[in-house]
């Protein structure tokens, strides 16, 4: 388990409930021990059974655009949670600590459970081998190009921290759309894998 997810991360977030109340304050815990995020009514409740538990396995944690504190936790289950940190350093962290949790989650289910094997449909049954070689190729090809995107946004992300600038709203929204494109299409790669 890297540093950063090695022990439990929790903090007081605004979180939004509904038009009619609003944002309200809510006590959370990161667990990275059970890849869930809890979240309670209060700090002084924080002993008791939580309000609610997101498994973080195939979660999408994603900041928002309309200021430099907000952001979402997408599950894999459907569920959406909005949520509002106090500043942008305070988003920064929450959205990498749940990016790190999400990320071990989902590659341990993913080394546990390899991809099915293709289906063969009647449709497909007269594909000939050279057709077969064509897809594998853009398989290989798809799995090269994002390769290269990572390495960038590896650059982009590392020029982003040493910068002076760091906690510039507009760069932290930048580097955080980068490194959550880079996920997202590195899952939707692993879904057509499958």
């Amino acid at each position: 388990m890297n540093s950063q997810i090695r022990h439990r991360f929790e903090g007081l977030l605004h979180k939004y409930t509904n038009a009619m109340k609003g944002w309200q304050y809510r006590w959370f815990i990161l667990s990275p021990e059970t890849g869930e995020l809890h979240y309670f009514l209060s700090e002084s409740e924080k002993n008791q059974r939580p309000r609610c538990s997101i498994y973080l396995a195939g979660a999408v944690i994603a900041p928002s655009d309309e200021d430099s504190n907000t952001f979402t936790v997408n599950s894999a289950t459907g569920d959406m949670i909005k949520l509002r940190a106090t500043d942008a350093r305070a988003r920064q962290e929450w959205v990498d600590k749940l990016r790190a949790v999400t990320e071990m989650y989902t590659r341990a289910i993913a080394s546990s459970h390899p991809p099915l094997p293709p289906r063969e449909h009647s449709a497909n049954a007269t594909r000939s081998p050279v057709a077969k070689l064509e897809v594998l190729d853009a398989f290989a090809n798809c799995r090269e190009q994002l390769n290269r995107v990572e390495k960038q946004n590896q650059t982009l992300c590392q020029t982003i921290e040493n910068s002076p600038l760091y906690l510039d709203p507009d760069l932290l929204i930048l580097k955080a759309t980068a490194q959550e494109t880079y996920h997202t299409l590195n899952q939707c790669l692993n879904i057509l894998y499958q």
